[in-house]
């Protein structure tokens, strides 16, 4: 059984769409997605800097673009149908933004309606992370039974617990700096990341009323493919609740440690990261030793992927 994944905000690097739009059909795609939802991704994954493409605003969409475009090209999708094509993966699942796209590779929305929804979520969060001055830092190493309190006691949030001696703290700037100056006993490193604010946090909390309005006018269908919420790890099968769990996701903490729990009791024997690929296999090669897995980060790394999946299939 493989297991297709999409990554969070913080993977994105600058030109990193440009490889993919060169596909049969790529630029068309992206094209309406861009009309649909008002944003001009192909500029943004192929000419924009480094400082552009931080903004959540711009982020979140373009990551979830990504993701779907590249799962697109990894099942031979059709322009008209659906995003996976003949892919049949045995779970899905995203970490925190990257829950849009497994939500459409589960079936519960189609691609269009998750960039509409994701290109809200985006916006919201932007406005909320205004408000004060936060963000993230990546912590590596450690107990998470001392990091967590160590964490709770500077007045940050664990806000990803990824698993594999990773934890993601948030909150103000203030706070991460007493953070570096005061890292929890065993955490080797504390890495800033690459986004605008405290995201699964209180701070965001403004963005999930906003969010939330805009999900009421969708009309969800449940999951045809196992969709493992990265709430709890647990899996989703009613579209509504997957619906409500995104909302909810944007203020509270990512568990993509027990994700990889759930990965590993269904019985997971391969991983493919969608682009752009790294972060999550990344921690699948710590948490899941043995478990075989692909990053998609170019076109060059479809042919090792579907290499991947009929080795999984074929051992079924």
């Amino acid at each position: 059984m493989f297991v297709l994944v999409a990554p969070g905000q913080g993977a994105q690097t600058p030109g990193f769409l440009n490889p993919w739009l060169e596909l049969p059909g790529a630029a068309d795609r992206v094209a309406a997605w861009s009309e649909a939802i008002g944003l001009d991704l192909a500029h943004y994954g192929t000419k924009a800097d480094a400082d552009e493409i931080r903004d959540t605003a711009v982020a979140q969409p373009l990551l979830v673009a990504a993701a779907l475009l590249s799962a697109a090209a990894l099942g031979d999708a059709t322009a008209d149908g659906p995003v996976l094509g003949g892919l049949a993966p045995g779970a899905v699942a995203g970490h925190s933004v990257g829950e849009f796209a497994a939500a459409a590779f589960a079936g519960v929305l189609d691609d269009t309606t998750a960039l509409r929804l994701v290109r809200t979520r985006g916006l919201a969060m932007a406005e909320a992370a205004a408000i004060t001055e936060t963000g993230m830092s990546a912590l590596l190493g450690g107990d998470p039974e001392v990091t967590v309190p160590h964490l709770e006691k500077l007045g940050l949030t664990p806000a990803n617990v990824n698993g594999a001696g990773q934890i993601v703290a948030a909150g103000t700037l203030e706070q991460l700096a007493a953070l570096n100056e005061d890292k929890p006993e065993g955490v080797r490193r504390v890495v800033p990341l690459k986004v605008a604010g405290a995201f699964h946090t209180h701070h965001m909390a403004p963005a999930v009323a906003k969010l939330d309005e805009a999900a009421k006018a969708l009309s969800p269908a449940d999951a045809v493919t196992r969709y493992v919420s990265n709430k709890d790890g647990e899996v989703v099968t009613a579209g509504a609740d997957v619906i409500a769990r995104l909302v909810g996701q944007v203020a509270n903490p990512v568990r993509w440690d027990l994700c990889m729990e759930t990965f590993k009791e269904l019985g997971v024997t391969g991983l493919v990261e969608v682009c752009p690929g790294g972060t999550l296999t990344g921690l699948a090669k710590r948490a899941l030793p043995g478990v075989p897995t692909v990053a998609l980060k170019t076109p060059d790394d479809l042919d090792a992927a579907r290499a991947l999946i009929a080795e999984t299939t074929a051992t079924a």
